[in-house]
């Protein structure tokens, strides 16, 4: 391993996160904040989080509204199998709670999401899951509170020219190439699901629930990734920068000769 790809990996502390969503939100202007997630094998060890808020008991959430609650009010909010739907997807994807039968055989969502049995089974077949039944807890927080050091996956939602420019800078020390999964309803599989499971960045089209439940915006993108991938990330948004190619991205017209603009970045 080169010693760029040595800097590269190395895994950045709660501050340094801090400093760098703050880059983030300058370079891109996203409208919400960056956030951590964190899985926790025990209650105890999420208690012990600074400025820990739990969700009303009693009451079931989608974890979806719970990220929102994270990256628009700014909590810090832990979240077990209590606060979701019980044997749902919704704690199924973090790992925290077992889909029951009704669900993974397809039962639920035949005749809502799918035709027939066979297709609804099939989703539940290939969603991306985080494995079940090491965690019992996760906590989700604004990277600017600094609260998880390190958290597991870091987040953010853009546009998709906000999230294409910053898979740019991805690509800008060391050129990888990015894939998306569309899993469909329950697309929170394809960006937090798939980023807790593999630990690599997870690029995801938002679901409807997301959207009717979770207040997605109707131009949000997600991407989910480790923190050392983001930390990479808004350096080379950063340097890519530097050569002029930035957010907002000036159109430059569809009946203009491409030519004057493509001689400013190429000979």
């Amino acid at each position: 391993m080169s010693e760029t790809q040595r800097e590269e990996t190395r895994m950045p502390g709660a501050q340094e996160l801090k400093d760098l969503a703050a880059k983030l939100q300058d370079l891109l202007k996203i409208r919400t904040m960056p956030i951590g997630m964190k899985q926790y094998e025990t209650i105890e060890e999420m208690e012990k989080v600074p400025g820990l808020r739990r969700p009303k008991a009693g009451r079931f959430h989608t974890t979806c509204q719970l990220v929102t609650q994270a990256r628009i009010a700014g909590f810090t909010l832990g979240i077990t199998n209590e606060n979701v739907r019980p044997n749902s997807n919704c704690g199924g994807v973090m790992g925290i709670d077992l889909p029951d039968e009704a669900t993974l055989s397809g039962e639920r969502m035949d005749g809502v999401w799918f035709e027939n049995r066979e297709a609804a089974h099939a989703h539940q077949q290939q969603m991306p899951r985080q494995t079940y039944g090491k965690y019992v807890a996760t906590v989700v927080a604004p990277l600017r509170s600094a609260r998880l050091d390190p958290p597991d996956i870091v987040l953010f939602y853009g546009t998709p020219g906000q999230i294409i420019l910053f898979v740019n800078g991805l690509q800008w020390k060391r050129y990888k190439r990015y894939d998306m999964s569309i899993t469909g309803e329950s697309a929170c599989a394809d960006s937090w699901g798939k980023a807790l499971l593999t630990r690599e960045t997870s690029i995801s089209i938002p679901c409807y629930a997301e959207r009717r439940y979770g207040g997605v915006a109707d131009d949000e993108m997600l991407i989910a990734l480790p923190p050392d991938e983001f930390a990479r990330g808004v350096q080379g948004l950063e340097g890519i920068g530097k050569v002029g190619l930035r957010y907002p991205i000036p159109p430059y017209g569809a009946h203009m000769d491409p030519s004057e603009g493509m001689s400013k970045s190429y000979a």
